[in-house]
């Protein structure tokens, strides 16, 4: 990948990312590189995780001044782009097809382009973070086959070099995506498996975001029409898992969020195909899933997540599951 950054001034800096680009399909192991960026304009990270027919790209930066980035990667190897953006908004510019890809912080899209040879803007100040996949376009094409209709559809237009996104709208980054996620970033499996665990947790989500796709076709009407509706159910969605401890009630949060009860319920069933206090419920058990593994006490786990009792928590846990919370602890 080529970019250069171009200030407000017209200076111009390029930087090397030679050794974070595609690494060859046929790599037998892992190759793991991180990198880091401390410029005058901009402080920032990457890693990347490579295996056979897969790259895992991801990271952040702070922009310290306003900066217009060029990208380039018409010399890259073909491939299926599933891009969740972290935190962060902006647009792309590809001036090579004309297209134009708009971003913002928990939305998720598929996009194949055959060549990228474009622009983006950053304001002094933005933060951003993303997490890539890249596929191999041959490894996309036997994995859609015989699948959902939508990638089925999808991979017919990559079969024939055209460029094309999933959905001409970004769509939710769900809990179980962000979950899949966290689960590759903080990865500490080595040897053979790691390559396999990889594998799997990016099939897995491919195949959420198919099912989020189809889920979305599916619903007809939409409560939440307006980016306003979107960004107020995405702040109670946060203000829930910040205050998973103690969550508010519904009318609490639909105070906090300004909106009728109605339009929170409607509206986060529409956008995190769950209500609200399962999908409080859901998180409260993964991060205890996660606390639990890296050694946390059942007691501990109980009292941080807000169960009145170990007892509550364990029933819970087991519902959840399948077993109890003493089988997670180290």
């Amino acid at each position: 990948m080529e970019v250069t950054f171009c200030d407000k001034h017209g200076k111009t800096t390029n930087l090397d990312f030679s050794d974070v680009s595609f690494m060859p399909y046929d790599r037998p192991k892992i190759h793991q590189v991180h990198r880091k960026l401390d410029l005058p304009f901009m402080a920032g990270e990457a890693t990347q995780l490579s295996a056979k027919d897969i790259d895992i790209i991801y990271g952040s930066m702070l922009m310290k001044e306003s900066q217009t980035v060029r990208f380039s990667s018409i010399t890259e190897p073909e491939h299926i782009e599933m891009h969740f953006t972290l935190a962060g908004e902006g647009c792309l510019n590809n001036l090579s097809s004309g297209k134009q890809y708009r971003f913002s912080g928990n939305e998720q899209n598929i996009h194949y382009t055959p060549q990228f040879m474009g622009s983006s803007h950053y304001e002094e100040g933005s933060v951003h973070k993303f997490f890539e996949v890249r596929l191999n376009k041959s490894f996309f094409l036997s994995l859609a086959e015989d699948s959902s209709p939508m990638l089925m559809d999808f991979a017919e237009k990559v079969a024939n070099d055209q460029p094309v996104e999933v959905s001409a709208e970004n769509l939710p980054i769900s809990l179980a995506m962000h979950q899949c996620i966290q689960e590759i970033m903080h990865l500490e499996m080595t040897g053979g498996l790691k390559g396999l665990f990889l594998q799997s947790k990016c099939i897995e989500l491919l195949t959420l975001q198919a099912q989020a796709y189809e889920h979305a076709i599916d619903k007809g009407s939409r409560t939440c029409k307006t980016k306003h509706d979107k960004e107020r159910i995405y702040f109670a969605r946060d203000y829930l898992i910040h205050h998973a401890a103690c969550p508010p009630s519904l009318t609490e949060l639909s105070r906090l969020a300004g909106l009728n009860e109605f339009k929170l319920k409607k509206g986060f069933k529409e956008i995190f195909n769950t209500s609200v206090f399962s999908y409080l419920n859901n998180f409260r058990l993964a991060e205890a899933k996660t606390s639990l593994l890296s050694g946390v006490s059942i007691k501990e786990v109980a009292d941080q997540l807000g169960y009145s009792s170990i007892q509550h928590f364990t029933r819970a846990f087991k519902d959840k599951f399948g077993v109890t919370p003493g089988r997670m602890e180290k």
